[in-house]
């Protein structure tokens, strides 16, 4: 079975890495977006809780 994959991706690398390359950089870029998003506003950094009805500098 590994074999068979292993011979597939060096028959059709360009077929099989270029997808791969796209989904984990769309998996990256989702992660680090997630991870953005926990800092938003500066609350997470400086420990400050928004006021009632702030809006966030960015969304």
């Amino acid at each position: 079975m590994v074999l068979e994959v292993l011979k597939l991706v060096r028959n059709y690398w360009a077929a099989t890495l270029v997808p791969m390359g796209l989904v984990i950089g769309w998996w990256l870029d989702r992660r680090n977006d997630s991870f953005l998003t926990t800092c938003r506003n500066r609350s997470a950094l400086y420990k400050r809780e928004l006021k009632p009805g702030e809006e966030f500098t960015w969304k």
